[in-house]
């Protein structure tokens, strides 16, 4: 079967002066049934191609499907005198949420089973559930579609009946006032999904009589609601990539007028929580890597905010939680996280020890504030996602749970390291990889999988997958790199991989991929890259600087039509990220974009092997940017390799809904690289 061809239909762009021609600009609208005809004819192309792997999918798919428990459940933790935990049953795709009343052993109560809400539907996703005080009723967000809209649904947790109430068409954020019968919640632009609006709405009435409490009004800015940990307050938070601003309101007095907490200013980026009478405040209030300081309620300007946490050049303030006793803090030093336990009375903090040299630990779900137990969560590459509660006093450490890997897993099998990569401009890049003992060899001929994002400030922390052993069973190394753009090692490591850095991004990863082959973890006919979202652009912008350093490319949901996307102020999310990429309406930024903007810099060579994948209702990176990259690439490139285009015709950014579905996603890319290595 031959690869599809697009049709060329010219479209001219000109901005600042400077003309550019889109041949595949109609790919725009969804509507058009040529536009579903083409990506019917690259699903059947990638399925014809690649249809004696079929039967190797599925033995790929169960194989990963048989790590997995599937009568699982979460460790429940403890609030308003109930345990509450989420669980699955054999067979099912999707989650029962369920309680117990005082003690662990009593009756479970099953108050939403996913199954049942999703029978007969294609996508479906609860995004969250939420009960009121007095835990008689229940609200949840579904999204049927993938695009992220979601319809928030109530339910009489005593009788079970799902109420008459409906609220369509909103981004599934919300929060209850103490009077058992307000919600307040975000709705986004229909057409560009920022969410700018705050709503309450009352039980028993119609969406028609919810007030509008807020509108955020700068386009830059999108607006959530939520509580305190004590519960005591609602919260709007505005924010733009570089800025924020609170309003707060008592929960018990839903009908109130919302204060200030700080106005916003350019560059003051802020997160309050409430103990006692103070506000809680992690800000960068003359703090790069953020510090902690408290406001008191009755006046929480900047003025009066006091320092608890100074800032510290080396050390990243990351979150915080508040009980009784103690105030802890997760940090993070040279690109590893770290639980610092501080109590109240003055005496000395410390930290949780951890073993792995590379790993990823966390504060987890600590409801209740009067407890000197903190439960945390835990995994590296090598250790399996893990549950503990730990006495902040004793000092002990509880294993609740980890998770178990049907068939067995001996992680002494196993390896991780944390290496550095030497950037041309003399920065050191740490790397994180495992493999399997027993099928590597230092000889540069092990297959490897490179990953990284480098955007926004994520960390891409070491995580474990039991997935990923089927990768690491076949000889694969499996790398991640730490490449500026995160916030890896502080906020100078975001700052210094956006905007005008943006390519420092790409150059880390680069540089990250030949140090991999000088210490012969593997060769470029060896190598694999894998991004999604913008990661994708990273994946873009890397083939076409450096085509010949891989065999092999996965580009999830990508990214990649960034001038043309960044210069519509209709399409979702646009205006919100100008303060991560630029604003192409100014010159200087057109110019710099446009120099990586992967769509834009195809050109006529030889690309590596590539599968790109995407959703038709992508909320995030609109279907048609890896729609024209992939017509592109097949118009202008000069090699016979692999291109695969995969569209998710029923799913979103996510992928597909259900416990199991996204693994045959994953058989997919897993089978591409094995059949490039040569392994099926």
């Amino acid at each position: 079967m031959q690869a599809p061809k697009a049709k060329k239909i010219p479209h001219l762009l000109e901005t600042h002066g400077h003309q550019r021609t889109d041949n595949y600009y109609w790919m725009r609208d969804r509507e058009n049934p040529e536009v579903i005809a083409y990506l019917t004819a690259e699903n059947e192309y990638l399925k014809t191609s690649l249809k004696s792997t079929e039967d190797f999918q599925e033995k790929l798919f169960q194989e990963m499907k048989g790590r997995i428990k599937e009568d699982d459940e979460s460790v429940p933790y403890l609030k308003s005198g109930y345990y509450w935990y989420a669980k699955y049953e054999t067979g099912g795709e999707y989650p029962l949420y369920c309680r117990k009343k005082g003690s662990l052993d009593a009756p479970e109560e099953v108050f939403l089973n996913v199954n049942q809400l999703a029978e007969g539907k294609s996508y479906y996703q609860v995004g969250g559930t939420a009960a009121t005080s007095d835990l008689k009723t229940l609200a949840f967000a579904a999204d049927e579609v993938g695009r992220r809209i979601y319809t928030i649904y109530f339910k009489n947790l005593e009788t079970g009946e799902i109420l008459a109430d409906q609220i369509p068409a909103i981004t599934g954020n919300y929060a209850w006032a103490e009077d058992n019968q307000t919600l307040f919640y975000s709705k986004q632009d229909p057409d560009t999904l920022r969410s700018y609006q705050i709503y309450s709405h009352k039980l028993g009435t119609s969406t028609a009589e919810d007030l509008l409490i807020y509108t955020e009004k700068d386009e830059e800015f999108s607006c959530m609601v939520h509580k305190t940990k004590s519960e005591k307050f609602i919260l709007i938070h505005s924010e733009s990539t570089i800025s924020s601003e609170m309003r707060f309101l008592d929960a018990s007095n839903p009908t109130g007028e919302f204060t200030l907490l700080q106005a916003r200013i350019p560059h003051l980026e802020y997160a309050a929580d409430h103990y006692g009478e103070h506000f809680w405040i992690k800000t960068n209030l003359n703090a790069q890597n953020f510090k902690l300081v408290k406001a008191p309620i009755s006046s929480p300007q900047l003025a009066n905010w006091e320092d608890v946490i100074p800032h510290r050049e080396s050390v990243l303030l990351e979150d915080f939680d508040i009980f009784s006793d103690f105030l802890v803090v997760q940090e993070r030093t040279k690109g590893l996280c770290k639980i610092n336990i501080k109590p109240w009375d003055g005496t000395a903090s410390h930290f949780l020890e951890f073993d792995d040299e590379t790993y990823t630990a966390w504060i987890s779900t600590n409801p209740e504030f009067d407890t000197p137990i903190l439960r945390f969560g835990y995994n590296s590459l090598v250790t399996p996602a893990s549950t503990f509660d730990y006495h902040m006093v004793t000092k002990e450490k509880t294993l609740l749970k980890q998770q178990e890997i049907i068939g067995g897993y001996d992680a002494s099998q196993y390896t991780s390291a944390r290496i550095w990569a030497k950037a041309s401009d003399g920065v050191m890049v740490p790397i994180s990889l495992v493999y399997k003992i027993d099928t590597f060899t230092p000889d540069g001929s092990n297959p490897l999988l490179l990953y990284a994002y480098g955007s926004y400030g994520y960390s891409m922390d070491a995580y474990f997958s039991s997935s990923r052993l089927s990768l690491l069973d076949r000889g694969f190394v499996f790398a991640i790199a730490h490449i500026r753009g995160g916030e890896d090692l502080g906020r100078a490591w975001y700052e210094d991989g956006k905007m005008l850095k943006k390519r420092n991004t790409f150059t880390d990863f680069i540089t990250c991929a030949e140090h991999l082959i000088e210490e012969k973890y593997s060769s470029s006919e060896h190598l694999y890259a894998m991004g999604g979202s913008a990661g994708g652009l990273l994946m873009g912008s890397v083939m076409n600087l450096r085509p010949d350093l891989f065999n092999g490319l996965i580009a999830a949901v990508p990214f990649v039509d960034v001038v043309t996307t960044m210069l519509d102020e209709s399409i979702p999310l646009t205006t919100g990220e100008f303060q991560e990429w630029g604003n192409p309406k100014n010159k200087e930024f057109y110019e710099y974009m446009l120099s990586y903007s992967p769509y834009d810099n195809v050109e006529a060579k030889d690309y590596p092997n590539l599968l790109i994948t995407s959703g038709l209702h992508d909320s995030q990176v609109q279907y048609w940017e890896p729609t024209k990259w992939a017509a592109k690439l097949r118009e202008l490139k000069t090699d016979s390799k692999l291109l695969f285009l995969h569209t998710n015709m029923d799913a979103g950014h996510g992928g597909a809904s259900g416990r199991f579905n996204s693994l045959r996603e994953m058989a997919l890319e897993y089978t591409f690289l094995f059949y490039l290595e040569k392994l099926i």
